[in-house]
């Protein structure tokens, strides 16, 4: 399989692309793949998860892990490429350079999308962004209460304006909080939970469409 590089996007803060970037690297990395992550989000948040990973699990849990922004991003995202299967980037908010520079080196963006109109209207800028890379994208429901229907109503929006939505669904799950403060994914802390299910489901289906 060819490397592929996956931006974590979302215009709108608190949108949950740090919380699916860790995530999702540790379930392809439990799915057998090579995983590079690379913070360009200037708050550091996945690179304090990393470090947290590494005093509580020791060096076998590291990733090859990267923090870098501005010029040198497209430097080291392209070495990280040459060494994993997959790269995945966590971006900062706003149409920064970094965000946009993470989003021209990917294969495909993977856009959070919470249930609220404010997620919704900031998706429309993040794609527009992807739009002007020409990079492909998918948007993941995010944080989803259960039995919300709006979730049904929101899904049937987006395909009926023909934007791809991943048929993997995230809830809104304590476990996947819980088990980063462990330094862990949710995939290695509660695989066979409904948490850890949803994720691997997530990411088996990003492996198909990279």
């Amino acid at each position: 399989m060819t490397s592929k590089v996956i931006a974590v996007a979302q215009q709108k803060g608190g949108a949950g692309k740090t919380s699916v970037a860790a995530h999702l690297a540790t379930a392809l990395v439990s799915a057998g793949k090579s995983v590079a992550l690379v913070d360009v989000d200037p708050q550091e948040s996945l690179t304090a998860w990393h470090s947290l990973r590494v005093d509580q699990h020791g060096d076998e849990a590291a990733f090859d892990f990267s923090t870098c922004e501005g010029w040198k991003a497209p430097a080291q995202i392209a070495q990280m490429r040459r060494n994993n299967d997959f790269v995945v980037i966590d971006t900062p908010p706003h149409a920064e350079t970094a965000a946009r520079q993470a989003v021209r080196e990917a294969d495909m963006v993977l856009v959070p999308l919470q249930l609220s109109p404010m997620d919704v209207w900031a998706m429309r800028e993040t794609l527009d962004l992807v739009d002007r890379e020409k990079t492909g994208f998918l948007l993941v429901l995010n944080r989803v209460p259960p039995r919300a229907k709006t979730a049904d109503e929101l899904r049937a929006q987006l395909k009926k304006e023909k934007l791809p939505v991943a048929k993997a669904t995230l809830g809104n799950r304590v476990a996947f909080a819980s088990s980063l403060m462990q330094g862990l994914g949710i995939t290695e802390a509660a695989r066979t939970s409904r948490a850890g299910q949803e994720m691997a489901a997530l990411a088996k289906e990003i492996m198909k469409k990279a």
